[in-house]
């Protein structure tokens, strides 16, 4: 059985990388589970996990420091395609973040990078219509206490 590779794209900057040091911890038709040193060092920012969820074009990564704190959950609204007979997994980042602080704060950013790439043709109107809904969904569901499904799996790690 050939190996998943996991891609992450961007539109602003425009670039495409491969998570070639991204750990699979589970995989399966729903989501993936992975396990992540940073690409590039922070003064915070240590080592994390993310869990793709295919079905809802939403990826939270539990952000971590060395000794192990949270630093928050970043929440990506992505576009997630299939390659290569399906082992190759892009997630298109569709630019809003909302991030979650350990005492509930909530942040929503880059909504202004997706207007950007309206303006600039680098984003269908379907697609950007799917990352106001997919934001909606996500941010409906953490206003109304239903944030807990998205994080339990990465709860003890």
């Amino acid at each position: 059985m050939q190996e998943l590779r996991l891609y992450r794209k961007r539109l602003i900057p425009e670039e495409c990388i491969l998570l070639k040091d991204d750990i699979i911890l589970e995989a399966d038709e729903h989501h993936i589970l992975t396990q992540w040193n940073t690409l590039k060092p922070k003064k915070d920012l240590d080592h994390g996990f993310s869990c793709c969820y295919l079905d809802l074009g939403i990826k939270v990564s539990k952000f971590m420091r060395k000794d192990n704190s949270l630093i928050y959950w970043y929440c990506d609204i992505v576009d997630y395609s299939w390659e290569d007979d399906d082992h190759t997994l892009i997630a298109t980042d569709l630019l809003i973040d909302i991030l979650i602080y350990p005492d509930g704060q909530l942040k929503v950013l880059d909504l202004d990078e997706l207007a950007e790439a309206e303006d600039k043709g680098l984003i269908s109107s379907d697609l950007l219509k799917k990352a106001l809904r997919r934001a909606n969904l996500l941010l409906t569901d953490i206003y109304a206490g239903k944030f807990h499904p998205y994080i339990e799996n990465m709860e003890h790690l």
